[in-house]
């Protein structure tokens, strides 16, 4: 039988909810575009947060693949 290990288990989860977080901070900066009409970095500051989250993203799904906890589809092959 195929023992999967625990990290293989939680690490969709785990990208997932940083993907919701991406999302998020996207949301969020699109709300403070809308509402804030002085001089403030609130929008800046969110974008610069989606921007470093999603490069995290990228580097935990490279990072999975590699260590074969993901395991790519191929979708068009």
């Amino acid at each position: 039988m195929d023992r999967i290990s625990h990290v293989e288990t939680v690490y969709p989860y785990a990208l997932v909810g940083l993907l919701l977080v991406v999302i998020f901070s996207l949301g969020q900066a699109l709300y403070f575009m809308m509402t804030d009409k002085d001089n403030d970095k609130r929008t800046v500051w969110a974008l610069t947060r989606r921007i470093g989250l999603s490069l995290l993203l990228i580097a935990m799904v490279a990072l999975g693949i590699k260590m074969g906890w993901v395991h790519p589809h191929g979708v068009g092959q």
